[in-house]
């Protein structure tokens, strides 16, 4: 490890002993999941090639059933869809669907293109679940790491009169996420996605105001490197100024990959909370 590599606290590899490990083990829990629950793979949000969802379905349901969002990370430029179907086992064990959405990445498209993904894929849920049982008056969403800081733009108020959102989200569960985005232009990340200086502008969800009839749980691995926990302060102090129902959580002995690893498992402290999220 370089010098320069060992002071970066966004380089993750760096700082999650076992990081392969854990991916491993992401990959294969998603894999369990897909092979264990009823599930329609691969649905089409929008018309361009990665604009798809995967829905599970919980074992027992009880139409219209909750639904529940997760928008997968990997610093908009690497993981999919496929990677996180094991949030699934988590939502539907509470008697919820999950949806499991998947975007472009980064460098190929721009910032505001996985946004803009994002948002139509929402919106899609909200059009269109009801066909498969699920209740569009009870969407929840939840993200990690650049998947948290995508879900704060289906929340935030500024782009409300370009974009037309056709949902309503009850509550929001946002892990080890980036709100702040001026410090990763001086990131490993940087020659890796090139994030402009209008970019960072434009996409700081600290910047801006946000929704504040939804519910916003913020949670940090407690072993998670400096900026992610004080970034998740500024937000929560930034939403609870506007009067949102906010609280922190710190994920017990949790780094930023095994933090995500935990919300799958429905008995775990991560777990448990985003249960609370999807019926609360």
């Amino acid at each position: 490890m370089t010098e320069r590599a060992a002071m970066d606290p966004f380089r993750t590899r760096d700082h999650v002993v076992g990081f392969d490990a854990i991916v491993a083990t992401l990959k294969q829990r998603s894999q369990e999941t897909r092979a264990r629950l009823r599930h329609e793979p691969d649905i089409a949000y929008g018309t361009a090639p990665g604009e798809r969802l995967d829905i599970f379905y919980p074992a027992v349901m009880k139409a219209p059933a909750p639904v529940h969002i997760f928008i997968h990370g990997g610093y908009w430029r690497m993981f999919s869809k496929g990677d996180f179907s094991f949030i699934a086992d988590t939502v539907t064990a509470v008697g919820a669907i999950a949806v499991i959405v998947d975007y472009v990445l980064m460098p190929q498209q721009r910032m505001a293109v996985l946004v803009d993904q994002v948002r139509a894929a929402v919106n899609w849920v909200a059009d269109n679940i009801g066909t498969h049982g699920g209740d569009p008056g009870r969407l929840s969403v939840s993200g990690h790491s650049a998947g948290a800081h995508i879900t704060t733009w289906l929340l935030d108020l500024r782009d409300r009169h370009s974009y037309p959102h056709r949902y309503q989200l009850r509550s929001a569960l946002l892990l080890g996420g980036l709100y702040d985005l001026a410090p990763l232009q001086h990131s490993f990340l940087q020659a890796e996605i090139n994030l402009t200086d209008e970019e960072v502008a434009r996409w700081t969800p600290l910047a801006v105001d946000h929704e504040t009839a939804t519910r916003y749980r913020l949670f940090v691995g407690e072993l998670e490197t400096p900026p992610f926990h004080d970034q998740a302060s500024r937000l929560q102090a930034k939403l609870e100024a506007r009067g949102a129902d906010v609280q922190y959580h710190l994920v017990p002995a949790t780094n930023h990959m095994s933090s995500v690893l935990s919300l799958g498992d429905p008995d775990s402290f991560a777990g448990r909370h985003l249960a609370d999220c999807i019926l609360g």
